[in-house]
Parts: C-alpha cells; structure tokens; sequence
C-alpha cells in the first residue's frame, strides 16, 4: 500500500479512472468531530459528529492530473496529505470556507502557504473559482553542518547508500536529480555525471573525486543492471534519516539529528562560494535560473578559525596530496606551506 492509502494511482486498462474511483467508494466514510471554531458552526450548524461528503473522486482526479503533467511523486504526496487534512474540517468545494479555516488555523505563514497551494490545484483541476490569499512567508537561513559531521553519517551507512551519500555531497544535486541518473549519464571511465535538471534547473556535467568513482565503480558492479539505476528520492531521505539516527544515537551526538539530507546541497554550495567568491559558478553548479535563489549563500560564508584542521608541506608534492584531499593554502612561513581545511 502506498502513500496514498487505497488508491491506486496507476491501474491498468480498460478503465484507469473507473478502477481508481472504484477503490475510493471502498473507503469507509470520513465521519469527524467538528472543531471548535465559528467558521465550523457557521457553516455546518452542528457540533456533533456529521457525515462529510466524499472528496475522494475529486482529490483522485487532482492528483492525476497533476501525475499527466509530470509531476514528482513527493509533490503528489505532499498535495494528497494537505487535501485530506483540509477535507476533514471544511467544504472542499466551497473556497471561501476553505480561505477562512486557513486564514484562522494557528500555525506557521508557510504552512499556511501549502495549505492554498495544495487547495489552488484542487480547484484548478474541479473547475471551482478560487482567489488565493497570500501570506508572507520569511525565507529562514539554512544551518549548514560541517563537513565532519556529514562525513560521520555517511561513513555509519550501508556501502550501498554511502555511495549515494557521497555523490550528493561532491555534486550538490538533489536527490530526485539523481534518482533520474541512467546508466548512459555516467562516464566512469573520466569520473563524469550528467545531471538532467528539473524543476526549471538547468542541465550539467560533474566531475568526481576519485574516492567517489572508485565507490561508483563497484555500486554499478552490484546494481548497474537494475531497472532504475538509483532509488527514489523519498527512499534516499528516509534511507538517510534512519543511518543518521543511528549514527547519532552511536556517537552519543544529537546534533547529528538536525542534519537533513538537502543539507547536502546546501554544503556544497556554500563551500563552492566560500573557495571561488564566484556566485555565477554556483548558480550555474546548482542548476538554478534565477540569481536571487542563489544570493542566499552569500549570507552563509562565515566561518570561525576553530572551525579548520591545518596542515603544512614542505615541498610540491605533500602540497599537491593536501590540496587533492581538500585542503586549501593560506601561506607560506618560513620556507613552510600552510593549508587549511573546513571540519
């Protein structure tokens, strides 16, 4: 059973549609308990138990259509959890209601946000007038976690996932980006990716770090063959979830806890500003079209000396082995190198 309860998102032929309402009229009714507020008495009368009209067909209908416009599975998901949530309390079909319940719910400007849009594509979709309220939401700042905390996770996850892991952190693309990755994207010969950008993201090459290819190398030896290279982006975050509550929980070190699997990208990305002061080539690494979503990493270089491991080299080569493994020089003193690295 899927996320999405009963429904089958997905039936076969002759009759998708009449399968899939099918399912929906097996669903036993939602009967709930009106909440207390005077939108719910005004427009119900009652407080007592009441039978609520079925808005499953309509909610089916939104999310295929949604589906046959080539949206994600986590965005289906997420426009799912907010109409069910909705249905419970308010007329589906009536907008104004719905705008009122929203507009007095006790909860944060941007949950709020995906309240309206998940209910925008309900409407769209089931041919109801709507205006959308706005709300103002104010964009938080990303905690970015250190290199060694990231590090920690992946080293306490399955060979299979630190693979994934890793890539992520040396790409800085999303997870469902690389859930699309085919075979014929990867040149493990030159240590190359291609990554086909979505969601308005443009489309670019990658270089991996040795380390990372070697660990390519032998996942593709295990699953090259499977039917879908990489798994799928909600599978990666729960995947990623479970090693880093378990490394957290390994190490004694909740912090570990707060770190998410985007977190990710957002190392990468202030890292790449951090050592080229080039935000252009961070936009164009991050695939975004916009400059303004990139702007945001600009406020998140700051970093404190004791947040660096040193190193010093005396000659070229132990120069060249720290900078391969990610130091970056500072100085020389004394006819002595000095390299620092991000923890």
């Amino acid at each position: 059973m899927g996320w999405w309860g009963s429904w089958d998102l997905n039936p076969g032929s002759p009759a998708p549609q009449a399968g899939i309402l099918d399912q929906a009229r097996r669903l036993p009714h939602m009967t709930v308990q009106l909440p207390k507020s005077d939108v719910t008495k005004e427009t119900y009368k009652s407080s007592n138990p009441v039978q609520r009209p079925s808005y499953e067909p309509k909610i089916l209908n939104t999310l295929l259509k949604l589906r046959s416009l080539g949206k994600t599975e986590s965005t289906l998901r997420f426009v799912s959890d907010r109409l069910k949530y909705l249905s419970k309390f308010v007329d589906l079909d009536d907008p104004e209601t719905v705008n009122i319940f929203i507009a007095n719910k006790k909860c944060s400007e941007a949950y709020k946000e995906t309240l309206v849009k998940a209910y925008s594509y309900y409407a769209r979709f089931n041919n109801i007038q709507y205006v959308k309220p706005s709300f103002h939401v104010e964009r938080k700042l990303p905690k970015i976690p250190t290199k060694d905390q990231i590090e920690k996770i992946i080293a306490n996850s399955s060979r299979k996932y630190s693979t994934i892991f890793k890539i992520l952190l040396d790409t800085g693309i999303m997870p469902y980006e690389l859930s699309r990755i085919k075979l014929e994207d990867i040149d493990i010969e030159k240590g190359v990716i291609t990554v086909r950008g979505f969601k308005g993201h443009t489309s670019r090459i990658f270089k991996l770090k040795d380390e990372t290819v070697a660990m390519l190398k032998e996942y593709l030896r295990r699953y090259g063959s499977s039917k879908q290279l990489f798994p799928s982006s909600l599978y990666m975050c729960k995947m990623w979830r479970k090693f880093k509550k378990k490394t957290a929980m390994k190490l004694q070190d909740p912090s570990l806890l707060t770190i998410r699997l985007y977190d990710l990208r957002h190392f990468y990305a202030t890292m790449l500003y951090y050592r080229t002061k080039d935000i252009l080539l961070v936009k164009q690494q991050l695939g975004h079209r916009k400059i303004e979503t990139t702007m945001i990493y600009t406020q998140l270089v700051n970093f404190s000396e004791d947040e660096y491991y040193s190193a010093t080299a005396r000659n070229v080569q132990e120069a060249q082995k720290l900078i391969e493994s990610g130091f970056e020089y500072v100085t020389t003193f004394d006819r002595i190198m000095l390299f620092r690295k991000r923890k």
